[in-house]
């Protein structure tokens, strides 16, 4: 039988992803903490259903200003180093303002200022991080990376941090922050262990004239049908999304009648769902095509919208939020998995951020139609919203997902990529 530790990494994954496994795990339980503590300090100095939007909107606002430019610095620098030092950055951040909190010099303000310059830093840290996992592991294991990966977000960053984030806070404002440190720079450390990430090699340029790096990330996406229209369905799906999900502490809190615990639990109930997924994406990825996976699980989202809109009961509300959790694994696992293999390696960080910037600008535009919304006309208003926005982008795109599932990998061929165990970096 094998060991735990085989069955969460398995050996022929290699030591270098071992290494970058447990480094997000630990960044994703400091990230689930502040998951909890945000909302809930923002909620404490301000009841404007704008203003606690806007604490999600500034932090990922910078996606839109930035993405671009770091998927082109993830794609031509040592992306380990990037990650380290996005990351450092995060913990210097956090560390600011848990003095503005220590010495009660906090304001609404400067928690949106702080959230502004953190998602700046987190945009450089997961861009470059994203681009990790096709350089450490075979093509045919980045489905199985994946999910190790996406387990780890269930555990750290909705399961664990969450309510420990909300008993932090009822503790004292500041504590949640402080650990959500320690973790950020513990993921640091760990991360520095990964043997060796090189600069991805660069093809020549045709005729002496050397493309800028944006725009021929951009060319290859346009010129790429599944890969435009998949970032084309995660842009929509993310504003109607964040639409009610930007003003959830007030959702909870407010119309379902929770407190702080109550609300973290609630997010906490998805990532039951997720872990549940977790053992069933094995058998899903053998038994059930991709595409029936990705239809299931975008018609899924419409009904969770419509049942949020209709219920004020939060035993319900856990059961919407369960099944979330199971469903947005897998498609997150299959998204990303479908990506990475359609996508060469020395563009894994440019596609990647251009996929970012859609995920964030969708939940930028969602927060603020979703606060504006609620404050003109109720609560559950950003629901229905979420409802018919979801409802008819699913017909829209109903045809275009088999496309999609069915393109072929250009990755490498599937005997491409490191040798069991070695750790090392593939030669593409």
């Amino acid at each position: 039988m094998p060991s735990f530790g085989e069955l969460v990494a398995p050996r022929r994954l290699g030591t270098d992803f071992r290494w970058l496994l447990a480094s997000s795990w630990t960044s994703n339980i400091g990230d689930g903490i502040a998951l909890s503590a945000s909302p809930l300090l923002i909620a404490s100095l301000t009841s404007s259903p704008l203003l606690v939007a806007a604490g999600a909107m500034m932090q990922f606002l910078p996606w839109l200003l930035f993405g671009l430019l770091a998927g082109s610095i993830a794609d031509h620098h040592d992306r380990r180093r990037l990650v380290m030092l996005a990351n450092g950055s995060r913990a210097v951040i956090v560390l600011a303002l848990v003095v503005f909190l220590a010495t009660g010099q906090v304001t609404v303000w400067i928690v949106l200022a702080t959230a502004f310059l953190y998602g700046t830093a987190e945009v450089f840290a997961d861009t470059a991080g994203s681009t990790l996992l096709p350089m450490l592991v075979r093509p045919t294991d980045l489905g199985v990376g994946n999910a190790r990966l996406q387990a780890g977000f269930l555990v750290g960053n909705q399961l664990a941090g969450p309510p420990i984030g909300a008993f932090l806070f009822a503790a004292g404002s500041f504590w949640p922050f402080l650990v959500q440190i320690l973790c950020v720079s513990l993921a640091v450390i760990l991360i520095s262990r990964i043997a060796r990430t090189p600069i991805p090699p660069k093809d020549s340029p045709v005729e002496g004239a050397k493309p800028h790096p944006i725009r021929e990330g951009l060319r290859w996406l346009r010129g790429n049908a599944p890969v435009r229209t998949l970032v084309i369905i995660i842009l929509v799906f993310n504003v109607t999304w964040a639409a009610p999900w930007g003003i959830l502490v007030l959702y909870a809190t407010e119309h379902l009648g929770m407190g702080p615990v109550g609300f973290g639990v609630l997010t906490t109930a998805s990532a039951l769902g997720g872990l549940v997924a977790t053992t069933c994406f094995g058998w899903l990825e053998r038994h059930v095509s991709f595409a029936t996976l990705m239809r299931v699980c975008l018609t899924l989202e419409v009904v969770m919208h419509l049942g949020f809109a209709l219920t004020t009961s939060p035993v319900v509300a856990f059961a919407i939020m369960f099944g979330f959790g199971a469903y947005a694994f897998v498609w997150g696992t299959i998204s990303t998995t479908v990506r990475q293999r359609l996508v060469p390696l020395e563009l894994q960080g440019r596609i990647a951020s251009v996929n970012m910037v859609g995920v964030f600008g969708g939940l930028v535009i969602g927060q603020f139609l979703g606060g504006l919304i609620a404050q003109t006309w109720g609560l559950t208003a950003p629901w229905w919203f979420a409802f018919g926005g979801s409802a008819i982008t699913l017909l829209i795109v109903w045809r275009s997902i088999s496309h999609i599932a069915a393109a072929k990998p250009v990755l490498g061929d599937e005997s491409g990529g490191v040798e069991p165990g070695d750790g090392g970096v593939p030669g593409r």
